[in-house]
């Protein structure tokens, strides 16, 4: 039924692609009126037939189940994660691929449980539509698929190949179809909070979602091709014009000595002469200098040479050297 309807819209697209054409359109969706009626009608299946079936299945569901259930399928994926990356010769990634597919089937109880991601077994995201993107088939033109979603002309090719990857494609109908349906309902339960987000952030949900699946497919090309690029150079950019440290100093720190301290050289001697520590800044209080018979301002006090014996003091003009050394006259007695 999935391969019917992908053939009848690849076939429906080649036969009005002439038509859909034309001057004022987009460069990379020349079918865009095809592309929003497409889209108009998966809008509508989607909000009244997918999303209450998602929010019901919530509602019934515990998340530990909802989780259970993607992973299975998601174990299931890496077998088609495995096989397209073989394609394109990414023999590490298809390891990983492979290994988890073994870890998580045998430790995770069919898959249910994921333990291959905390074991450091990385997830990868891999379809035939990105393994022709991987040897240079270009992508064509943007194409909306009916019930499907949005794709591109290589990416609808892929699909069919994708389908036969898929081991529930081996399965019995019984069994197939009921998983089928269930994938699908998992899958639109999880993107639950992503359509709230676009019916409140898109004007144009078509526009939108175009350019977004667009972005997504080619930045994943380019993580299939490119390797990852080296982290930027964080060092700080003043580091070469730092000063060198000091000796003893940790390479590297800054300089977070007292600009004070250079000034307070000069008393760094007189300190260590009277035991205070070098470098400390003088606090000697200024009136204890003048103070007559303490021993420490005779000893701080500088030393004058004695005057010599033919020189004579300069008369004061206030008093002289003979007023100082006679005593102040008596009170006269009446």
């Amino acid at each position: 039924m999935m391969l019917r309807n992908t053939a009848l819209a690849l076939a429906a697209t080649g036969l009005i692609s002439g038509c859909a054409t034309g001057p004022d359109r987009k460069p990379g969706d020349p079918f865009e009126p095809m592309n929003r009626v497409v889209f108009n009608f998966n809008d509508g299946v989607d909000r009244y037939v997918a999303v209450p079936v998602a929010k019901g299945y919530q509602k019934v569901t515990p998340q530990p189940l909802r989780t259970a259930v993607s992973n299975f399928f998601s174990n299931l994926g890496d077998l088609t994660n495995a096989a397209n990356a073989l394609l394109q010769l990414k023999f590490t990634d298809a390891t990983e691929d492979i290994m988890r597919f073994a870890f998580n089937s045998v430790f995770g109880i069919g898959g249910l449980l994921d333990w291959a991601t905390p074991a450091g077994l990385p997830k990868h995201h891999q379809d035939f539509g990105l393994t022709l993107g991987h040897w240079g088939i270009p992508s064509g033109p943007y194409l909306v698929l009916p019930l499907f979603g949005p794709s591109t002309v290589r990416d609808s090719m892929g699909l069919i190949v994708d389908v036969k990857f898929n081991p529930l494609n081996y399965m019995e109908p019984a069994v197939r179809n009921p998983l089928y349906v269930l994938q699908f309902v998992s899958v639109r339960s999880d993107l639950l909070g992503a359509t709230d987000l676009l019916q409140q952030a898109a004007l144009d949900k078509y526009s939108f979602v175009r350019d977004a699946y667009t972005q997504q497919r080619r930045a994943r090309l380019r993580g299939t091709s490119d390797n990852a690029t080296p982290l930027p150079d964080y060092d700080d950019q003043g580091d070469s014009g730092a000063a060198a440290p000091a000796a003893g100093a940790p390479v590297g720190l800054p300089n977070y000595a007292d600009p004070g301290d250079a000034a307070d050289a000069p008393n760094a001697a007189s300190g260590a002469a009277t035991g205070a520590p070098a470098g400390v800044p003088n606090y000697t209080d200024p009136g204890d200098t003048p103070a007559s018979g303490a021993a420490g301002a005779e000893s701080a006090a500088p030393a004058t040479a004695p005057a010599p014996a033919s020189a004579s003091p300069a008369p004061s003009p206030q008093a002289s050297p003979a007023d100082d050394k006679q005593p102040a006259a008596a009170p006269v007695a009446q």
